[in-house]
Order: C-alpha cells, then structure tokens, then sequence
C-alpha cells in the first residue's frame, strides 16, 4: 500500500468514533460512550507507535486495549484477500511476541488464562457463509 491507501486505512478508527460520537451526544448512553472509545482507539498501541493519537500505555481506555487484542487475534486467524489464516498457536506466539509494545501486558495475561474460550468462539463463529471460506472448502473436496 502507499502512504495515501495506509491514511485512507487508518481513518477509519476515526471516523468510526466521530459517527458514535455525534449519536452519543444525542443520547448520552454510556454504552455509546464505550463504543466511541472502542472505535476510535482499538488501533493505539501498548507503546504509543498506533494511531489516531499516538496514546501509550494507560493513557488508552482499558475497552480499546482489549478489544484491540481480540481485532488483533481475530485479523490473524482469519482468511484475508492479503493473507492466509494463522492458527490459534502462531496467533498466540504473535502475540506473546508483541507484549508491551501492541498489547497491554495485563491484557495479554487475561487473553492467555483465557485462551480456550478464544478458540471455541472462533470457532462457533466461523464465517462459513464468506466466499473465501466457500473457495477454501471446495479445494480441500
């Protein structure tokens, strides 16, 4: 990608949070309030190099850390266009490899005491229906 398609890809943390941000103004929900902070900030990084902002460490709400690591986990153990799925282990060597510097250390710690539950969702929720699962299946056949 250039830099203009990297900026285009970014911006959607941002614009994501504004549209959560103009309802919540409406409604006041703090379920909204969440979801602005979760939109908006599940791409800053335990070391401050993500964006929007650049925020590090505790500077970033707990919801976006975690969430981050859950887009994270579900990014590399799903087929893309531009890549081929991982499975659970590698996902999780990635990860371990990036604590501190992506990910919030306590939250890596919950993720591995949780673990299990991360490969029964993915699991169950499958996308089963997506044309590169369908592709996928009928070359295994």
């Amino acid at each position: 990608m250039n830099n203009e398609e990297v900026r285009s890809l970014q911006d959607h943390a941002r614009v994501g949070g504004s549209l959560i941000e103009d309802v919540y103004a409406q409604t006041e929900s703090e379920y909204l309030f969440l979801a602005q902070e979760i939109a908006q900030l599940h791409h800053e990084r335990w070391d401050g190099k993500g964006y929007p902002h650049g925020l590090a460490g505790d500077r970033i709400p707990l919801c976006a850390r975690i969430v981050a690591l859950a887009d994270a986990y579900d990014a590399m153990t799903s087929k893309r266009s531009y890549s081929i799925a991982l499975g659970h282990e590698e996902a999780k060597q990635e990860i371990l490899r990036n604590t501190g510097k992506q990910f919030d250390p306590k939250v890596v710690a919950a993720f591995l005491r949780q673990e299990s539950e991360f490969v029964r969702i993915k699991e169950e929720f499958r996308d089963t229906d997506s044309p590169l699962y369908r592709e996928e299946k009928s070359r295994k056949q």
